[in-house]
């Protein structure tokens, strides 16, 4: 009897690489997730033409395009790399930006630093990758603010704090002129 697939299984069904755990925790405070993978790349399959540079290019994209499976695009990622077994060496670090700018060439140009220096990463080992993925926010906010169940407009009468900038155009220059005349008390400013 065959069993349901999804897009997300069908989509990474051949992978090269195995995951050999994986730990995500939320941190809601900050908006943030971390997730943690501890993998291991696979070496070239029996019968594959490809040669070795090849076959570990395709196996970190296709490391990274799992790692990254659950992040938007506008969302801020940053990663790290290290190896479980060899704990002197340093880990490899990709800063936060954005999802769609973590292209090929971003991370192979990280690689290529490693290369040069004296970090001996084993292309078999185990690896241990941390992406911790802050989420951003979208879209323009909420069309009707309330606060306590009142429309901004009651809010605005009620609350001494709450100045409303009618202004169609240049709404901050208007803003930033009527709180220095509430802070200087300008004799003409009236709320």
């Amino acid at each position: 009897m065959a069993g349901i697939v999804s897009d997300e299984e069908n989509e990474f069904a051949t992978l090269k690489f195995t995951i050999d755990g994986e730990i995500t925790r939320q941190y809601r405070w900050f908006n943030a997730v971390r997730t943690e993978l501890t993998v291991r790349l696979l070496p070239p399959a029996r019968g594959d033409d490809s040669d070795a540079v090849t076959h570990f290019k395709a196996s970190v994209t296709d490391l990274f395009d799992y790692a990254l499976r659950n992040c938007r695009d506008s969302d801020m990622d940053g990663l790290t790399i290290r190896n479980e077994v060899n704990m002197q060496d340093k880990a490899i670090g990709i800063s936060f930006r954005g999802k769609d700018q973590l292209s090929e060439e971003v991370i192979w140009s990280v690689f290529n630093k490693v290369a040069q220096s004296n970090a001996r990463y084993n292309a078999l080992d185990k690896l241990v990758v941390v992406v911790h993925s802050i989420k951003m926010s979208e879209g323009f906010g909420r069309k009707s603010v309330r606060s306590k169940g009142r429309p901004l407009a009651e809010m605005v009468h009620l609350k001494r704090s709450i100045i409303e900038v009618k202004a169609k155009s240049d709404c901050l220059a208007h803003a930033l002129i009527m709180a220095i005349a509430r802070i200087t008390k300008e004799p003409g400013y009236n709320s």
